[in-house]
């Protein structure tokens, strides 16, 4: 198995966000935490905060894509279709 292939995250109904919305979501559905973001963002920790629960209001759904050889869902080259 190759855990280092990228897994890839995607926002759906993102457009519902604001651009601050969009990187606090990202960072946060990401696994950074809390201080992290505030940090590198240059906010307070608990407007962190406030900026996803707003976001989270909005209804976006994070969906994490993870190509399945690094899953090791198939063996010999096999796809889905074959049994």
């Amino acid at each position: 198995m190759d855990w280092d292939k990228p897994m890839k995250i995607e926002i759906r109904n993102a457009q519902n966000l604001s651009f601050r919305e969009k990187q606090v979501v990202v960072l946060k559905e990401s696994g950074t935490p809390a201080a992290q973001i505030a940090k590198r963002l240059h906010l307070a920790e608990s407007t962190v905060a406030t900026i996803y629960n707003r976001a989270r209001g909005k209804g976006y759904e994070v969906v994490i894509v993870i190509p399945g050889d690094v899953l090791a869902l198939y063996e010999n080259g096999e796809d889905d279709h074959e049994q």
